[in-house]
């Protein structure tokens, strides 16, 4: 019963944290705007890192069970 909201929150922060860094990465192969307006290293950079922090986070969920 305690473990329904961590399999929870680790599947949202692994599926939002995979979908963010898959689809950062094709944009940067694409050579296309991660962000628009905003510098292409700082928003590849700052998008890829946000990825990274949910993928974390969804591991850290998934360890509390």
């Amino acid at each position: 019963m305690e473990s329904g909201p961590a399999i929870f929150a680790g599947v949202v922060f692994a599926l939002f944290g995979g979908g963010l860094l898959g689809w950062t990465a094709v944009r940067v192969r694409q050579r296309e705007p991660v962000a628009q307006g905003v510098s292409p290293v700082a928003s590849a950079t700052l998008a890829a890192l946000v990825a990274v922090i949910a993928l974390a986070l969804g591991t850290w969920c998934f360890t509390r069970l």
